[in-house]
């Protein structure tokens, strides 16, 4: 089988040629047009000084129509073509691991109280959420990020796992969905379209609409009438008098309908693109023909109405034209359109919802495949009833490229519920909560991860690892930790058990208090049902794992001196660490000490 980086590397080979070969015609046309306007000239010059009839001119302008059209599907085609190489070329950027700042960092999903999203890093720059994102409308920005923010149950969790490994070798449909339709990412903005879709319905009785068709009718025939001298100016004058009392009495009620829809004609050609590829796309697995079936209830084509609904808008757009402006004032333009979305807004307004819902599930899904596809070695845990329990065997962290990353084995469960972590600074301990927790986050939402195989129960997580004081809220960095540890307590209240990873857990206050608060606050962990890992410099808390009946098992980081230098293997071992580093290091940036 291809590597997914030679596949993308073939396909980038050929989709830069058909650039070329895009670009090249491109050129063609431009040349093209500029002839024709030259021979256009010609003609006109010489008709104008009786050398050619006029209707000679036809020729050059019907062409240059006709090249116009041709000249725009080129520009079109090449457009989606660099957006299928850019895929690509992030492809290629996330295999190689120059990703980091590249992709869309979900930052708008940071929120520091939540339990431990912060922590381990799922958002920003170089984030969980940037290495897997190829979202493009902010429903599927929001499903991804949704799924990583909160443990999905064990049957969602399966049946995600079963249609990312379906869709993980679906290159075609992958690459299409997150390519076709136009460049406007990030633009879409569903609770705006929502919010006008499920508004309640503004109705016109019959006798209105009469009035409207009338009244435009005749705005074309007492023109035309007066023209032709069959009547004079008093007619038309009457018709636009009563078209401004119509448009009195029903204006506002119209405007209301056309201002929330004005300028969403391009997210609504995306959306209608996206549903069409969805409705096309032949499943196998149970969530997605889920997913494609919400898309067929009561008949009614998802991509034909959005469509519809898009050029409804569209038509709605010309009334801004300058030329056309007068021309929609006679035909009362915005109120005709009125009339059709208002119909559009009773048949389909309350299904648009679920129509978002299903491309912001099928581009997270989507997102997963894809990493699933360029990590092929990862596998899919085993999500067992038996709980709680994390037992992973060369666990490691998905965002350290895989040349830098030691993988270590940890088993947590119902006979080890929590194990205490001691080690030097530097050796380790915070990157194994962080990878502890990233792959329990990946797992939990149905993805792979980045194991030799992992057996991990429904568990959710919480975290103290990357707390900070703040000047705006004037709380120090002890009162946050603390905090952070009484949200983290209550949520082990809850179902399902919790995982908590706590690192230097109370390292702002004294040691006789740090020994005393962390034994109960462990201790209050395990009695909830819990377990997790702790770690900590304050060897003296090491010693509650060798009291008897105990369920806490230590585990330790080391490091040595190599030429001088202070190095460490990364590597978990049993027991407590033996020695410090904190004097070597202050020694090696200089402290005399």
């Amino acid at each position: 089988m291809t590597s997914a980086h030679q596949e993308y590397t073939n396909r980038l080979e050929t989709l830069n040629a058909r650039i070329r070969k895009l670009s090249r015609f491109d050129l063609l046309f431009s040349q093209f047009r500029g002839a024709l306007f030259v021979v256009f000239i010609i003609l006109l010059v010489a008709a104008f000084n009786d050398q050619a009839a006029f209707f000679w001119l036809l020729a050059p302008v019907l062409s240059f129509v006709a090249a116009a059209v041709g000249h725009e599907r080129v520009i079109r085609k090449r457009e989606l073509v660099r957006r299928k190489a850019a895929l690509c070329e992030r492809g290629l950027a996330r295999l190689e691991d120059r990703w980091a700042g590249g992709g869309t960092q979900g930052t708008q999903y940071l929120d520091s109280s939540h339990s431990y999203s912060e922590d381990l890093d799922l958002f920003g720059r170089g984030s969980l959420f940037e290495l897997l994102c190829i979202a493009r409308t902010s429903a599927g920005e929001s499903t991804l990020a949704g799924w990583l923010l909160c443990p999905s149950r064990p049957d969602q969790i399966l049946k995600r796992q079963r249609a990312i490994e379906e869709l993980r070798m679906q290159l075609d449909f992958r690459e299409d969905l997150a390519s076709e339709g136009s460049e406007i990412r990030n633009r879409m903005h569903p609770e705006t379209l929502l919010k006008w879709a499920e508004q309640p319905a503004i109705l016109f009785g019959p006798a209105v609409r009469v009035a409207a068709l009338v009244t435009v009718f005749l705005s074309l025939l007492t023109p035309a009438g007066w023209a032709l001298s069959w009547w004079g100016h008093n007619p038309f004058v009457a018709v636009v008098i009563l078209q401004i009392l119509l448009f009195r009495k029903i204006g506002k009620r119209a405007h209301s309908i056309t201002g929330g829809a004005e300028g969403a004609h391009p997210e609504l050609k995306l959306l209608s693109v996206m549903l069409e590829r969805i409705e096309k796309q032949n499943f196998q697995s149970e969530y997605l023909l889920d997913l494609q079936s919400t898309l067929k209830s009561d008949l009614i084509q998802p991509s034909v109405q959005i469509k519809r609904l898009g050029r409804l808008i569209e038509f709605l757009d010309w009334q801004r034209n300058q030329l056309f402006a007068p021309i929609a004032i006679l035909l009362l333009w915005e109120i005709q359109i009125a009339f059709a979305l208002e119909k559009w807004r009773r048949h389909c307004g309350t299904r648009i919802r679920s129509w978002i819902g299903v491309v912001g599930e099928m581009e997270a899904l989507s997102s997963l495949s894809c990493y699933a596809y360029e990590h092929p070695d990862d596998p899919f845990p085993e999500i067992t009833e038996e709980s709680p329990r994390f037992e992973a065997v060369r666990l490691g962290h998905p965002l350290i490229p895989e040349n830098r990353s030691v993988h270590n084995d940890i088993q947590i469960n119902s006979t080890v519920r929590m194990k205490i972590v001691s080690g030097s600074n530097m050796s380790g301990k915070s990157t194994l909560l962080r990878t502890i927790g990233v792959n329990s986050v990946l797992a939990l939402c149905g993805a792979p991860v980045r194991a030799e195989s992992l057996r991990i129960s429904p568990l959710s997580i919480g975290a103290s690892i990357h707390i900070l004081d703040s000047l705006q809220s004037g709380s120090s960095r002890f009162y946050a930790e603390i905090t952070r540890l009484r949200q983290i307590m209550d949520l082990a209240l809850e179902k399902p058990p919790l995982l908590f990873l706590l690192d230097e857990i109370l390292h702002g206050t004294n040691s006789a208090d740090r020994l005393i608060g962390a034994e109960a606050i462990v201790r209050g962990f395990l009695d909830r049902g819990a377990i997790g890992l702790v770690t900590t410099h304050d060897l003296a808390l090491t010693r509650i794992a060798d009291q008897p009946g105990s369920s806490m098992e230590n585990i330790h980081f080391q490091d040595h001196i190599e030429d001088g230098r202070i190095a460490f293997d990364y590597r978990v071992h049993t027991g407590v660490v033996q020695k410090s580093n904190a004097i070597a290091l202050m020694r090696a940036v200089g402290l005399d000490v």
